[in-house]
């Protein structure tokens, strides 16, 4: 009689992943980030912004217009937001300039005080004082830094004009993506990708929830901050910092110079811009190391010491951009260890330890 041939399960013959393996994926993954990234960060933007417009779309297209009608309004809906949000930019630099004048006769008038103390208490006369300050700034040079941020500022507006486009391909072709992602596995794991795609879209979308929620509560304490010490309009001047603390680093410094300012004139003491100047800072670093965090990382089921080290490494890949993406790129990969037998390991170090095992 013959032997009827043994069928290998093929889900049960994967063997799991090492440990040395998953690292030797995790450093050639970020090698390949780091030298690729100035094609993966406008990418990565677009993937976000397709997967957040992405409901719109389907809403639109369920109420009677076409494909190509819905990614425009969607697109177009998104612009008027982003020009609204430059227009307030716009404002802030208005509004500071209109007191450029007060705040020019004001540093004069503090520099000569403060050369006066240091002549009166210490001995050194004017002229040491200005010596001393030439030598110290006879190495810094201003041109490299303008440089930089001219490099920067046209990075930034070529990549605000790819944004829209690569999003509207990619909500165009999100079909011909999906089915061509469904061929780079096997058939008997097609509902499990589509799952983890869809789940990915709703991770998407509980991300903006938590950066909206870290926006609320940075507003609130920037304001309550700014009223304790007496700044006039705090909520007015906590919440544009808030707003415009979108960007990295440059957005505070802006958004800090009017409150600074107006405090300056206002008062006629440098307690109270030092006093706004330690409200932010303060604000700042809760927002980096404990708001951002727990309120991002609790709605995306990782426990907050893995955001802070992927906030810290996309730092280190990205720059400011890569402490934005690298959230949501950490969301996905959650998603896929769950999912994927040769990789609980990996599931159980991201997760916050209240999945059951």
């Amino acid at each position: 009689m013959k032997e009827t041939p043994k069928i290998e399960n093929p889900i049960g013959s994967r063997r799991k992943l090492s440990s040395l393996e998953i690292l030797q994926y995790i450093v050639l993954i970020l090698i390949i980030f780091y030298f690729g990234k100035t094609i993966f960060i406008p990418l990565s933007f677009s993937l976000l912004i397709s997967f957040i417009l992405y409901p719109i779309c389907k809403w639109l297209e369920k109420k009677g217009a076409n494909k190509p009608g819905a990614i425009t309004i969607s697109i177009f809906g998104l612009t008027i937001l982003m020009v609204s949000f430059f227009y307030l930019l716009f404002l802030q630099i208005a509004s500071f300039s209109n007191e450029w004048q007060s705040l020019s006769a004001k540093l004069i008038e503090t520099s000569t005080q403060i050369g006066i103390y240091v002549e009166e208490h210490f001995g050194i006369d004017s002229e040491k004082q200005s010596a001393f300050i030439k030598n110290a700034t006879s190495n810094f040079e201003i041109l490299p830094i303008l440089k930089n941020t001219t490099n920067s500022l046209t990075g930034m507006v070529f990549n605000l004009i790819l944004f829209p486009v690569f999003s509207a391909l990619l909500l165009y072709h999100r079909h011909l993506l999906a089915v061509a992602l469904y061929q780079l596995f096997p058939s008997y794991k097609k509902e499990t990708i589509h799952e983890i795609l869809i789940q990915t879209i709703h991770e998407y979308y509980n991300f903006i929830k938590g950066m909206g929620l870290v926006y609320l509560i940075v507003g609130l304490l920037n304001s309550i901050g700014l009223l304790i010490i007496g700044v006039p309009h705090p909520f007015l001047f906590g919440f544009i910092a808030s707003i415009l603390t979108f960007i990295p680093y440059v957005g505070i410094i802006i958004s800090s110079l009017l409150p600074i300012t107006v405090s300056w004139v206002t008062f006629n003491s440098i307690w109270y811009p030092i006093g706004v100047i330690l409200v932010f800072a303060i604000v700042q670093l809760l927002e980096a190391y404990i708001i951002f965090p727990m309120a991002v990382g609790n709605r995306l089921k990782i426990n907050t010491l893995v955001i802070i080290i992927v906030i810290i490494l996309g730092g280190i890949l990205w720059g400011a951009v890569g402490m934005i993406l690298f959230i949501p790129f950490i969301s996905i990969l959650k998603l896929i260890a769950d999912r994927t037998e040769s990789l609980k390991t990996l599931s159980l170090l991201l997760g916050d330890g209240k999945s059951k095992l």
